[in-house]
């Protein structure tokens, strides 16, 4: 069974709990959409609202958003992405209004995040003839790359230290929190429409915002069931891979010894220099494949039934639908699940909850 990490084997509940912006760390108390809590600096840092970086990490957060939390009879709940509803729930506890934030800085355009790319990308006007700002939010690779400077607590632009980065990256990651990494660039007042070429240079990182996305409890025991019943279980995501290393430690895929160095986690990178020969003995192997993208999803679904394995795998995007019809076992996601994986599909979860699967072989045999 290969299976997706956020919302299958974890509750898909995202609450940021940490901060890294002007090259100081945060705590962030509070659990869930409610705006309850606060913004702490670590290590002597300076207050939330006394560094510029984290104040525009914040606001970036909700800029760079498709989505909107809601109170109905005094229940906080997302409209939307709960990876988006953490960060709008994140700014609110430093005071910042999503609504108001937006209608001082209303968007122009839009680059809608694609797995390929893992980035999404707004543009907004800040007004009176002001540069118009590009925000940008993704996977640290995919914005890194294009980062060359960084903005320090004082709002003054350094050059970038990479690995100072990735440290703090991995650091959040073997924490278990899932991490996203923010960039802005200033245009022309003029621009009113922004390419993916507009972003390969010129980008200025703001920091990192780390959640955690904590397990399902019946997760892991539904994994030893199948891991007893002789049924491999494979995780596959699209998070970092130190993030996918602490989550399967937890879940029991794993032994505590894995981690991002180590060859019980592969990722994309590490599949693109694959020949299909090594790669079909790796899948068998190897428990946690980690920045995976849809096209490397088919390759691994047919590394394992070039081994004669009955293979399910589940899957959500639109992209998905190639290795949803070319795995034994297709497996949608009723909640979150588009309609072409849906179709695509042999099985539809409607809880997205790995243990159904688990349920379902257990009726089958």
């Amino acid at each position: 069974i290969c299976s997706d990490k956020t919302g299958t084997l974890t509750q898909n509940q995202m609450t940021v709990t940490e901060l890294y912006a002007g090259d100081f760390l945060y705590t962030v108390s509070g659990v869930g959409y409610a705006p309850e809590g606060a913004i702490t600096p670590r290590g002597g840092g300076p207050d939330a609202v006394h560094n510029w970086a984290l104040m525009e990490l914040l606001q970036a957060g909700i800029l760079c958003n498709d989505s909107v939390v809601k109170q109905t009879e005094g229940t906080y709940r997302v409209d939307g992405d709960p990876t988006e509803g953490a960060l709008i729930t994140c700014a609110a506890k430093e005071g910042l209004d999503g609504k108001t934030v937006n209608q001082e800085m209303p968007r122009i355009d839009t680059l809608p995040f694609e797995s390929a790319r893992q980035y999404m990308a707004t543009l907004h006007d800040p007004g009176s003839g002001k540069s118009r700002i590009v925000y940008v939010k993704g996977s640290i690779e995919s914005l890194c790359l294009e980062c060359s400077a960084l903005y320090a607590a004082t709002g003054e632009v350094d050059l970038a230290d990479a690995r100072n980065i990735h440290g703090r990256v991995e650091g959040m990651a073997n924490d278990g929190l899932r991490i996203l990494a923010f960039a802005r660039k200033e245009v022309p007042a003029e621009t009113t429409h922004i390419e993916h070429k507009d972003l390969l240079e010129g980008l200025t990182f703001l920091g990192l915002q780390g959640m955690i996305d904590p397990p399902r409890p019946e997760a892991a025991e539904a994994i030893g069931v199948c891991q007893k019943a002789g049924i491999m279980v494979k995780m596959i995501t699209g998070d970092h891979a130190g993030t996918a290393a602490a989550i399967s430690r937890q879940l029991g895929l794993c032994s505590e010894a894995c981690s991002i160095h180590t060859r019980e986690v592969l990722t994309g990178g590490d599949l693109s220099q694959m020949g299909d020969d090594a790669l079909v003995d790796m899948a068998e192997r190897t428990a946690v494949f980690a920045r995976v993208s849809p096209e490397q999803k088919l390759r691994l679904v047919e590394s394992l039934q070039k081994k004669d394995y009955v293979v399910a795998m589940t899957g959500d995007g639109v992209n998905d639908a190639p290795a949803l019809k070319q795995a034994n076992i297709g497996v949608a996601m009723g909640i979150n699940g588009t309609d072409v994986s849906k179709e695509a599909a042999d099985m539809v979860l409607t809880d997205d909850n790995f243990s159904t699967i688990k349920a379902a072989v257990e009726e089958g045999r």
